[in-house]
C-alpha cells in the first residue's frame, strides 16, 4: 500500500511538472467557443490577451467555416452528439428560436442579471432574447446599408423613385455604368436585401404568425427589384452576386449605389482605394411615409447547456463582449459595436466620424422572422425571388407561389410559423 502511494505521489508530481513546463496551470479550466473563421480570425489578440490576464481560465477558439450556414451545420452535428466541446457558439440573430426550441442554450440572465441589456445601443438590442428568456449577448453588430458615391450626388436617395432616376441620369451622362448593386444570389443575402425593400414598400414578411407576401406590398417590392434589372439599373449579373461581388464592382467605381453590410466600409477607405473618401453610408430607400429600415444581422455569444465550465465561459463571455474589445475590433477590424458607450466614445469619433451614421442604422434596424423554421422560410424566400429575378416568373405570380409555399411549410410544421 505505501509503496502504491509513493508511485501516485511521483506520478503526479511528475505530471505537474509537466504542465509546469508547457506554461499551463494544472488548475487551468479549459472554455472552448465556436466562431466563424473571420471572427476568429479578428479575435485571436483578444483570446491571447484573455489568457494573460486570466491563468485560471484557458480560451480556446475553434475555427469554423466563413460560411454562416455552414458554420451553423458545424454547430448543430456537436449539440445533437449531446455533449458538444463548445462551451460557447458566436451565433448568428436567426439562430437563437431554432437553438432555444431545440434545448441547446443555457439562459443568461441569472449569469448578467435582469439590466444585462441596458448598456446596448438602440437596435443591439433585438434578437437576443425569445421566449421570455436572454440566450445570447451581441459581440459585434451588422446592417444593411444603402452605400452612395458623395463626389456624384449632393446627397443620397430617399426613395425608391430617387434612386432610380438618379441612377439613370448618371448613366445617361457617362459618370457612371451601372446604377445600383445588391445581393441577388439565391442565399440568405436576397432574404435580407428584400426584407428591407419590403418593409420599405410598408408589407411585412409573417404578421402574427402567417405569411403575408401576396400583399400588394410584396409584389411591389419584389417588383422594383425585379424592374432594376430589367431596365439596366442594375446589370443582369447582380443575381449571382453576394457580398464580396457587390463590393468588387462598387469599389471599382462601376456602380453609384451598393447595399452591403458595415464590413465595407473599412473596405472602401483604405489606403489605395479609388473611393476614399468618396463614399457615404445611409439606411435603404423606402416609399413615402414608411420608414427606412436595416435589416439587422448581429453576431452575439451564447452558452450552452452542456457546458461543464459555464462560471469561466460567463467570464470569457463578458470579455470579449466588453466596452474595450468592441472598440479594439471596430479600430482593427470595422466591427461595428453594440454597446452604446462605444458609440459615443469621443476620440473614437473623431477618428471614425462614420460611427454616428452606423449607431442611426442600428436603430432603424429590423429582425428577421423570429421562428425556429426561419432556415426554412428562408429557403423558399430566396428560391423563389431567383425566378422572379431571372425572368421566369412575373412578380405577382412568384409571389402568389411563395405564398402558397410558405402556407404549406406551416401545416407542415402546425400552427404558426
Amino acid at each position: 500500500m505505501m509503496l502504491r502511494r509513493r508511485l501516485l505521489g511521483v506520478l503526479l508530481a511528475g505530471i505537474t511538472l509537466l504542465l509546469m513546463a508547457t506554461g499551463v496551470p494544472a488548475a487551468t479550466i479549459p472554455v472552448s467557443v465556436l466562431m466563424p473563421a473571420s471572427f476568429a480570425d479578428a479575435s485571436a489578440p483578444l483570446v491571447r490577451e484573455f489568457n494573460a490576464s486570466h491563468p485560471h481560465i484557458r480560451l480556446e477558439v475553434t475555427r469554423g467555416p466563413l460560411d454562416t450556414e455552414s458554420v451553423s451545420d458545424l454547430a448543430i452535428s456537436s449539440l445533437l452528439l449531446g455533449s458538444s466541446p463548445y462551451d460557447l457558439l458566436l451565433m448568428d440573430v436567426t439562430w437563437t428560436p431554432k437553438y432555444v426550441a431545440a434545448g441547446w442554450l443555457e439562459p443568461l440572465e441569472g449569469w448578467l442579471g435582469d439590466d444585462a441589456m441596458a448598456p446596448l445601443a438602440p437596435g443591439a438590442d433585438l434578437g437576443n432574447a425569445f421566449g421570455g428568456h436572454l440566450w445570447r449577448f451581441p459581440m459585434v453588430a451588422s446592417m444593411g446599408l444603402l452605400y452612395w458615391r458623395t463626389d456624384l450626388m449632393p446627397a443620397p436617395p430617399r426613395t425608391p423613385t430617387e434612386l432610380a432616376q438618379i441612377s439613370r441620369e448618371l448613366q445617361s451622362s457617362g459618370a457612371i455604368r451601372w446604377g445600383y448593386v445588391w445581393q441577388g444570389r439565391q442565399y440568405e443575402g436576397l432574404s435580407t436585401v428584400f426584407l428591407e425593400m419590403l418593409r420599405g414598400f410598408g408589407g411585412r414578411w409573417i404578421v402574427d404568425g402567417s405569411p403575408t407576401l401576396d400583399s400588394k406590398e410584396a409584389v411591389a417590392a419584389a417588383g422594383w427589384l425585379e424592374g432594376l434589372i430589367r431596365q439596366g439599373i442594375s446589370p443582369p449579373s447582380v443575381v449571382t452576386m453576394a457580398e464580396p461581388q457587390s463590393l468588387q464592382m462598387f469599389a471599382a467605381g462601376q456602380a453609384a449605389f451598393m447595399r452591403n453590410w458595415p464590413y465595407a466600409w473599412n473596405e472602401l477607405n483604405r489606403a489605395g482605394s479609388a473611393l476614399a473618401g468618396k463614399v457615404g453610408i445611409t439606411t435603404m430607400v423606402a416609399e413615402p411615409g414608411q420608414p427606412h429600415v436595416a435589416t439587422q444581422g448581429s453576431w452575439g455569444l451564447a452558452l450552452t447547456k452542456g457546458s461543464q465550465h459555464k462560471r469561466a465561459a460567463i467570464e470569457a463571455l463578458q470579455f470579449l463582449t466588453s466596452e474595450e474589445s468592441q472598440t479594439r475590433l471596430y479600430e482593427d477590424f470595422g466591427y461595428t459595436p453594440t454597446r452604446q458607450a462605444v458609440f459615443r466614445n469621443p476620440k473614437l469619433v473623431a477618428a471614425h466620424p462614420e460611427l454616428p451614421e452606423l449607431e442611426v442604422a442600428l436603430a432603424d434596424a429590423v429582425l428577421r422572422p423570429l421562428t425556429p423554421v426561419y432556415a426554412q422560410i428562408s429557403d423558399l424566400l430566396y428560391r423563389e425571388l431567383s425566378r422572379v429575378f431571372t425572368g421566369r416568373v412575373s412578380p405577382q405570380l412568384g409571389m402568389e407561389q411563395l405564398q402558397e409555399q410558405t402556407l404549406q411549410l406551416r401545416r407542415t410544421v402546425g400552427g404558426e410559423i
